[in-house]
């Protein structure tokens, strides 16, 4: 689709619907006025009887690692039992493993060198694992999506370019089966946002890398994409969008040929105005396609129709998750924090 195109289908779909108005009154309903302060008791609020096969009632979120700057980008390691989760203000990616403490993984996590007047957040957001094990990064500080070997720790840049000009800022990631890379590039990276000196694209892009190295520009007309993801058929592209004005999650019908029929999945705006802490952002999708996504006041299960089940909450922004322990837990980085939700068994079935 031309991108005149999708903007004008984008600009139509963000007209508020009934689903909207409903969701939002229910958010406003059940979402406290939490502030952006320290985190708190995390807790669940079951939003639907469905949500019990999830999670079983009674189930506590389990704190595992403290005293981060601002954590991001878990992924779970299967091959070697734990997870490694980014810290970008901090440049760090850790290392937790179950019964020990989080320790430094890569220090540096992502650009070496940094002028914190042209840079904000110089360390690794985003990680991922490819098709054969390795770890992704979208370097955050480097401007890059970056590729390591786990095993060698050698490190190489997949692509940090789009038709001759450096990306923004590299965010947060998605894999496909057939290796394809989705991600997201908003200026949070850079220092002056949109307006900084370093700044070479006219876009904050959603682009897609394929395993023969061609990039392509998916969406362009979004302030602020963050959070990516695909639907379990791969037929839909879920995009968090963290503008403060029109905070929301876009989903696009996607194909070979690219995405079309854009629609705002969910409107957070009541979330925000009630006071929830943070913005849309990272989110994943399980094996029977429920959400599980960062909106204002905490971590959101919901179907692919946006119906709300529960709402994970600690007063603080949660950032992203991911799913581990052969999909039995559902770890989410919150604030300074890391969370572990034990899950129920054979509900979501890949870790």
């Amino acid at each position: 689709m031309k991108q005149l195109g999708l903007e004008r289908c984008a600009k139509e779909a963000f007209q508020p619907g009934r689903r909207d108005i409903l969701f939002g009154a229910m958010a406003m309903a059940v979402a406290p006025a939490f502030g952006a302060g320290p985190a708190a008791e995390p807790r669940i609020q079951r939003l639907s009887p469905a949500f019990d096969r999830m999670v079983a009632p009674g189930t506590r979120v389990e704190t595992i690692a403290t005293g981060i700057r601002w954590a991001e980008g878990p992924v779970w390691v299967e091959a070697g039992q734990y997870l490694l989760f980014s810290d970008p203000p901090a440049n760090i990616v850790r290392r937790w493993r179950k019964g020990g403490p989080a320790v430094p993984f890569f220090d540096p996590s992502g650009a070496r060198v940094t002028d914190p007047k042209l840079i904000r957040e110089p360390g690794a957001n985003g990680l991922a694992l490819d098709r054969a094990g390795r770890l992704l990064i979208a370097n955050s500080g480097g401007r890059s999506i970056d590729r390591v070997d786990l095993v060698t720790r050698r490190r190489e840049v997949v692509v940090d370019r789009y038709q001759g000009k450096r990306f923004n800022s590299p965010n947060d990631m998605h894999v496909a089966r057939d290796g394809t890379i989705y991600f997201t590039d908003p200026p949070y990276g850079l220092t002056e946002g949109d307006t900084s000196p370093l700044k070479e694209m006219s876009v904050n892009g959603v682009y897609r890398l394929r395993p023969g190295g061609v990039v392509e520009l998916l969406e362009g007309s979004l302030t602020r994409p963050n959070g990516i993801a695909l639907s379990p058929d791969e037929t839909r592209l879920y995009v968090s969008v963290s503008d403060e004005t029109a905070p929301r999650i876009m989903v696009y019908d996607l194909d070979a040929k690219g995405v079309r029929n854009a629609r705002v999945l969910l409107d957070a705006k009541a979330m925000k105005a009630r006071g929830g802490a943070g913005l849309p952002d990272g989110m994943k999708v399980a094996g029977d396609g429920t959400l599980v996504c960062s909106v204002p006041g905490g971590m959101m299960f919901m179907t692919p129709d946006a119906e709300p089940l529960a709402l994970v909450t600690t007063g603080a922004p949660i950032a992203n998750c991911a799913f581990g322990e052969r999909g039995r837990v559902l770890f989410m980085t919150a604030n300074d924090r890391v969370l572990r939700l034990p899950l129920r068994a054979g509900w979501q079935s890949e870790g």
